[in-house]
């Protein structure tokens, strides 16, 4: 129990241990629903990026257990539950009955990709939690992004399953809509799986102690929690602190100007986006519920990682954004890229906090640069989609070099294997490999950007490609320097893409070559031995060794 100990007040009728036990238990719970969803999976999408979430909430609609997962998702995860409980006569639910749902502006998600099963769960003849899971379903490709009416299928929470029993009409009226419908019905199968376990295990722990017990540890922990964010914040000095930042990203024209000011008061944060400019016509903007998943995120990250992911830590936060802008939009924006934006304001957010903590905030890091390649497979005949975003270089930190090629922040996803993607789509995986010099240089250097170098075999492709940071870097800190920029390359003979949109013909090329992380501290301080192994393992170049670290 150690410090957490002094936490826990008294509490008639349950002792702290116990609160313990059965918050280890909920945790449990959700990431084994996340794990029998990957395992369950059919698409690379879920089973390879694990590009997914779980979660647990109690009878009012708050969360009460998350999965340490994808931080992103629980902006769509946010207002599922209590949507549907807007929507639903409670007195109508049965055991069984399953809610499918995906629309940004009727608490379904935060994108139209990332479709959410949600369940009741049921011991004694009432209603005692829910459980629900989020998957990104590799669909709705090849579309315009002026508004959400482009973007795919809105399903507002709908149900899909009523006393167990499959509506077969809605679920015809979803796959209908899908282009890769034989994807989508294995991973639902899979989130039905996943939802399933979910309702067994948490079942069984009311067996074992009890609904009243269940619930009252489950406040419990939401006090817990809140308690612990507010010890959290109170080691923050107070004080208004503010970042402001020129924002690049291939799906608009022009640099857009993001800001964020954070003010700290005793035991309670106050995150203000009013610079944000108005939303655009373009899937860039952000719900609300996704902006409360960035923020959570940060505040998660920088002052106890360890408190429990679940309502109580949410309540000294405190979020004003403009409605109408592109960090709170309102229908009928469009959505579908809104990690863009997302991911840079969780930079701008702890570049904020370094003007008070910088011993616990790294530098920039890398953007989201996503490439999707479908069309007809020459082997089934059916539709193909290819789609992944892929991570970069991390922002270092005051004493550690940033981690080269991978998922940071919001997206916490993993980047496909070389064989399992050829394996699943007809592409050819040309390069793979870390870019010399991505990461910007200091005395810890920044994290190394990724090229991936694919081609469409035996059949014409549709290509999507592009993110942010191609014009304005990830910065650096203390004196570090910024980052590599994205880039997209093309191969001989393929025409230049409109926005991020292009045909490629088989065997021709496309690469996406993403960002890299911020330097943290001057380079001239960088330990010389350490910048000899990072010239002979070739992460830098001979010239940056001399220029910038002034190896000798």
């Amino acid at each position: 129990m150690s410090d957490s100990t002094m936490l826990w007040p008294g509490n008639a009728g349950i002792d702290s241990i116990t609160v313990e036990v059965i918050g280890s238990a909920l945790s449990t719970i959700v990431d084994q629903m996340g794990k029998a969803l990957i395992r369950a999976a059919y698409s690379a999408n879920i089973k390879e990026r694990r590009d997914c979430s779980a979660a647990i909430f109690d009878t009012e609609g708050y969360i009460i257990a998350q999965a340490q997962q994808i931080p992103f998702h629980l902006g769509s995860l946010l207002d599922i539950t209590k949507e549907t409980l807007r929507r639903v006569d409670i007195s109508t639910l049965r055991e069984g009955d399953v809610f499918i749902g995906n629309d940004a502006y009727n608490g379904g998600s935060t994108h139209l990709n990332d479709i959410v099963f949600l369940e009741p769960v049921f011991q004694g003849g009432r209603i005692v939690a829910w459980v629900a899971n989020i998957a990104h379903h590799s669909d709705f490709v090849d579309r315009g992004h002026a508004h959400i009416f482009q973007e795919g299928l809105r399903i507002p929470p709908v149900r899909l399953y009523r006393s167990g029993e499959l509506q077969q009409d809605v679920m015809d009226l979803v796959l209908l809509n899908c282009q890769v419908p034989h994807e989508r019905i294995n991973d639902f199968r899979a989130q039905m799986a996943a939802n399933r376990l979910g309702v067994q295990r948490y079942q069984a722990l009311c067996v074992r102690y009890g609904i009243d017990t269940i619930a009252t540890a489950s406040d419990m922990l939401m006090d817990y929690s809140e308690r612990k964010a507010r010890a959290g914040i109170r080691r923050i000095p107070d004080g208004r602190y503010s970042f402001q930042h020129d924002f690049d990203t291939s799906l608009w024209p022009d640099i857009l100007s993001l800001a964020v000011a954070v003010e700290v008061r005793d035991d309670e944060l106050w995150f203000d986006f009013e610079g944000c400019p108005p939303q655009t016509r373009s899937g860039l903007n952000m719900v609300f519920t996704m902006l409360q998943a960035c923020v959570y995120y940060v505040v998660k990250t920088l002052i106890d990682a360890d408190t429990p992911a679940n309502a109580g830590f949410h309540r000294p936060i405190h979020i004003s954004a403009p409605l109408g802008s592109i960090v709170n939009s309102v229908a009928p924006a469009a959505v579908y890229s809104r990690h863009d934006v997302g991911q840079r304001l969780i930079d701008m957010m702890l570049a904020a906090f370094s003007q008070a903590i910088p011993d616990r905030v790294p530098a920039g890091s890398t953007g989201v640069t996503v490439m999707t390649m479908s069309g007809v497979h020459p082997g089934t005949g059916r539709f193909n989609v290819y789609n992944e975003s892929m991570g970069g270089g991390m922002g270092a930190r005051l004493t550690l070099d940033g981690v080269d090629g991978i998922h940071v922040h919001g997206t916490n996803s993993a980047n496909i294997p070389v064989e399992a993607l050829e394996s699943e789509h007809p592409l050819t995986v040309d390069a793979y490999e870390l870019i010399q010099d991505s990461g910007g240089a200091g005395k810890f250097r920044g994290g190394m950007a990724i090229r991936r170098r694919l081609s469409p075999v035996g059949h014409e492709a549709t290509v999507n490609l592009g993110g942010p940071l191609n014009r304005v870097p990830a910065w650096g800190l203390d004196g570090g320097l910024p980052g590599g920029l994205a880039r997209i390359e093309l191969g001989e003979g393929v025409r230049p893409l409109s926005g991020r949109n292009g045909i490629l013909a088989a065997g021709q090329m496309a690469a996406a070559v993403t960002s890299g992380g911020g330097g943290f501290g001057n380079p001239k301080e960088r330990d010389r031995e350490l910048v000899r192994r990072d010239l002979q393992e070739g992460r830098i170049s001979d010239k940056v060794a001399r220029e910038i670290y002034g190896l000798d």
